[in-house]
């Protein structure tokens, strides 16, 4: 990862949107049958100009299927982001993570999304946490 600070896309677009959605709903993400992922506290991220993507806290995640690989994007919204690979697939990346996420999305720190045309990710039941009353 680069040490120097990625220029955030805020400063030239302050109205883009990047909502961070708690949710209660068991997500999973399974790939050929292995499960790499289940919570009940992930973030529905809805992206203007891009589909919804699920992201997972680190700890639910099975990181002893996946392997990093020497990938860094950057997006100007989010930040740079780190990547991980299935062993035996023949992606390059399957999985994704914002380490410093810009301050807008300082949330995304600490979770892991994966590439959902290749990762069934499913949205189960939510719990009611008792906000509403």
């Amino acid at each position: 990862m680069s040490e120097q600070p990625v220029p955030s896309g805020y400063d030239r677009h302050p109205d883009y949107r990047v909502d961070l959605l708690a949710r209660t709903n068991v997500m999973t993400a399974v790939v050929a049958g292995q499960q790499l992922a289940s919570s009940d506290a992930c973030l529905l991220v809805d992206e203007q100009d891009h589909g919804l993507v699920v992201y997972f806290p680190r700890d639910a995640v099975d990181l002893t299927r996946l392997e990093p690989v020497e990938l860094h994007t950057v997006c100007p919204f989010k930040g740079e982001a780190s990547y991980w690979a299935l062993p035996g697939s023949d992606r390059p990346w399957i999985a994704w993570t914002y380490p410093r996420p810009h301050p807008p999305v300082a949330r995304l720190a600490g979770y892991i999304a994966f590439d959902q045309s290749a990762v069934a990710v499913t949205i189960g039941a939510g719990r009611y946490t008792g906000v509403r009353a």
